[in-house]
């Protein structure tokens, strides 16, 4: 099994994992405890446009701030306290929902919070190539994206002692082992700035609790489900 590490568009046709850590795949991962389906949407006006159409909450962010006249943000924690007896989620982020777009391949969701659950899930259904896509911050590189891929490559490699990992993807999983690090570099990443001065500092500690979540969203037919 080959397993390497993108930015942005993925280098597989078989299985990519997308990681948009804060917040974008830690929202996904937390939402499929709430909603049976999640809908990504790549504009605001797509989203306000389905729901008049299949009803359910719409979420999403633009520059990290709730977008007006959503029913919620693009927040973990905010997800969590939402009630609803709706099954539909309809999401609209900056960057993950963007690079979904651009898949071709069998794609799984991975952050933090599912980093066993979604190494061990990539290796049941890959046959042949595991890519980790870093969604970055408006096409730049984004370290906390680059560290939770580190995290989740570091436990396929646990579980297949075969696999040929790239040595970019060798490199994220060195750069994760420090976790007190890893906390630092979430917190004062551009990202984790951007975070903290609109309030959502506690998002950033609920995407940093490693393994708290055995959900693994699987995107197809633009559709996020659990993948069972």
């Amino acid at each position: 099994m080959k397993v390497t590490l993108s930015f942005e568009e993925t280098s597989s046709s078989d299985v990519s994992i997308m990681v948009d850590v804060l917040r974008a795949s830690t929202t996904i991962t937390a939402a499929l405890d709430k909603f049976s389906k999640i809908i990504p949407c790549f504009t605001p006006e797509d989203a306000f446009k389905l729901k008049s159409e299949v009803g359910g909450v719409i979420a999403g962010e633009r520059k990290g701030a709730k977008i007006e006249g959503f029913d919620i943000g693009n927040s973990p924690t905010a997800i969590n306290d939402f009630s609803t007896d709706a099954d539909t989620l309809i999401l609209t982020t900056s960057n993950g929902t963007r690079i979904l777009e651009k898949m071709n391949s069998t794609v799984l969701i991975g952050c933090l919070n599912n980093a066993e659950a979604v190494a061990e899930a990539s290796l049941k259904v890959a046959e042949s190539h595991i890519d980790l896509v870093m969604a970055g911050v408006w096409e730049k590189f984004a370290i906390e994206d680059f560290l939770a891929a580190g995290e989740i490559i570091h436990q396929i490699s646990k579980k297949c002692e075969e696999c040929e990992i790239s040595e970019y993807a060798k490199s994220a999983v060195l750069a994760s082992r420090d976790f007190e690090e890893v906390k630092k570099a979430f917190y004062e990443s551009t990202s984790g700035n951007k975070l903290k001065g609109l309030g959502y500092e506690d998002d950033i500690a609920y995407s940093l609790a490693k393994n708290s979540s055995k959900n693994v969203g699987i995107y197809e037919n633009n559709i996020i489900k659990v993948l069972l």
